[in-house]
Formats: C-alpha cells, sequence, structure tokens
C-alpha cells in the first residue's frame, strides 16, 4: 500500500513538473504580455496562499477557514493587479521614456514605487476604517505577502525583457531548480551534517555545497553555450558567480518558505500542484532568485 501511494505520489510530481516546464517555456519564449499575464496569475493564486497561511483571513470560532477573500486581500488583489499593470506599462520596451531627466529616476522605478505606495495606503485604509475588524498584524502580514510574492516574481518578467533576455532569464531557473536538484542529490550521497536541523532536518551542509558547486557549474556551461551563441566571451565566468550566488539565496529562499509554514504549523500552502502542494511550495526558491539575478545581470553582464 505504502509503495503504490509513494509510486503514484512521484508520478503525480514528474507530470506536474513537465506541466510546469511547457508552461514556463510558452510564457518565456515569447515575453511580453503573454508572461506578465501568466506571472500575474501566479502571483495572485501564491499572494492568496500567503495571507491564508500568515493569518489575514482568521478562521472562524469553530476553525474553520473561510473560501471567500476578505477586504484586505481583495485591496491586496487590486494591489497585485494595479503593480504588475505598472510594471507591464513602464519596462522600458513599452515605448516610454527610459528615463525622467528631471528626477533621474527611470519610468519603471517610478511606476513600482507609486504602486507599492498606493498598495500600503489602500490597505491601512481599509485596517482604518473598517477598525477594530483587522489588526495590525493582519495589515503587515498582508502586505508582506505581496511583496514576497507577486513583487519578487515580477522580476522573471524584468529579467526576460533585458537585452538577450530570451536566453539569461534562465539563470534565475539554473539557480533555483538546478540548484536544488544538485543539492539534493549530493545530501542523499554525502550528505552528515546538518545545516538547518531545527527547521528541515533532512538539508545538509554537504548538500548545499553540492547545490552551491552545481549551479554555478551550470551557470558556467550556459555561459559558455551563450558566449558561442551571441559571441559575447565573457559570460561563462560571469553566469557561474550568478550560479553560485544565485544557488545560496535559492536555499535561504527554500528554508524561508519553511520557515513560514513551521510557524502557522502548515504542511503545503496549497493543492494547485499535484505532487507539490501549491504556488508558493514551487516557486519558494524562484522568488528569491528572480530578483538576485536580476540585479547581478545589471551589474555585471
Amino acid at each position: 500500500m505504502a509503495s503504490n501511494i509513494l509510486g503514484k505520489i512521484s508520478k503525480e510530481r514528474t507530470v506536474s513538473a513537465v506541466v510546469i516546464v511547457i508552461v514556463a517555456l510558452a510564457a518565456i519564449l515569447p515575453g511580453g504580455i503573454i508572461l506578465a499575464a501568466v506571472l500575474y496569475v501566479i502571483s495572485v493564486v501564491g499572494y492568496l496562499e500567503l495571507t491564508k497561511a500568515c493569518g489575514v483571513r482568521q478562521k472562524t470560532p469553530e476553525g474553520q477557514c473561510p473560501k471567500q477573500p476578505n477586504a484586505l486581500e481583495i485591496v491586496g488583489i487590486a494591489a497585485v493587479t494595479g503593480y504588475y499593470i505598472a510594471v507591464y506599462v513602464t519596462h522600458p520596451d513599452a515605448g516610454f521614456l527610459d528615463v525622467l531627466p528631471a528626477i533621474g529616476y527611470s519610468v519603471l522605478d517610478i511606476g513600482i514605487m507609486i504602486s507599492l505606495f498606493l498598495s500600503l495606503i489602500m490597505m491601512m485604509s481599509v485596517y482604518v476604517f473598517a477598525f477594530p475588524k483587522y489588526s495590525a498584524h493582519q495589515v503587515m502580514a498582508a502586505y508582506f505577502s505581496l511583496v514576497y510574492a507577486p513583487v519578487m516574481l515580477s522580476f522573471v518578467f524584468l529579467t526576460r525583457e533585458l537585452e538577450h533576455g530570451v536566453y539569461l532569464v534562465w539563470m534565475i531557473f539554473i539557480n533555483s531548480w538546478i540548484s536544488d536538484t544538485c543539492a539534493y542529490l549530493t545530501g542523499v550521497m554525502a550528505g552528515r551534517h546538518k545545516l538547518a536541523p531545527v527547521l528541515s532536518p533532512k538539508k545538509s551542509v554537504e548538500g548545499s555545497v553540492g547545490g552551491i558547486v552545481g549551479s554555478a557549474l551550470a551557470g558556467a556551461l550556459f555561459g559558455y553555450y551563450l558566449d558561442a551563441v551571441l559571441g559575447t566571451g565573457q559570460l561563462t565566468l560571469l553566469l557561474a558567480a550568478v550560479g553560485g550566488v544565485g544557488s545560496v539565496i535559492s536555499q535561504i529562499g527554500d528554508l524561508a518558505a519553511s520557515a513560514v509554514k513551521r510557524n502557522y504549523d502548515i504542511k503545503d500552502y496549497g493543492n494547485l500542484i499535484p505532487g507539490h502542494g501549491g504556488i508558493m511550495d514551487r516557486f519558494d526558491s524562484v522568488i528569491f532568485t528572480a530578483p538576485i539575478t536580476y540585479f547581478l545581470i545589471i551589474l555585471f553582464i
């Protein structure tokens, strides 16, 4: 019986992983509005998973969690929508001025800052006018959820829209999924010392090092390929460094998502993806690696 259950779970995980890869290819290769729309949907689902986990949607006295989002979450969804519109409309290839000469900031910078400030004001307005229905903890958790999932995931889109972004965006997934695979395999074969015994007993220091080395090697190979394709001659070492740093951030993201689940005593964030859990369970490391990969590319490439 146990072997049948494990086999079913393994099959579900494999099928789900294949579907995720297909969706990623279908969204990332064309980029633009298609990628923005897919990320928006993923972000809304991830946002609601987080708000539910962090207690923004409080349980009833009977211990049941309401199925419908509350006012804070509805405002949060509106904020996610406004944020993605701002990011899409103001990114450099959208046809607007790249820099506003009077203030020295890009249109994209202004769009992101305004949308985040307005999001906080909207949530605080719900808090004030519905007082004391919602607590300060719920407002902070709602805003945290907005930044944690939707904002950080938007850097997948921003990376794709860079020069050569159709290639460079895959470093985000090398930094997360390749790193995770290498860490797992190394940990199984050579894991001896616990990395975070209280938070994640199965993770080892050896596995962590294996993930970093594997991600750096994958980045180097990818950089070598891009040097040949693009004729740049400089990406091999740079993407190796991006892969190594990205792996460290990826592992922190994985542990951070686990820590939130431990704090709120939940096994998975959701059940949307068979064999994996929710959006937050599958994309926890991607969420962290997307911004750091974007900024490393901006700074060094």
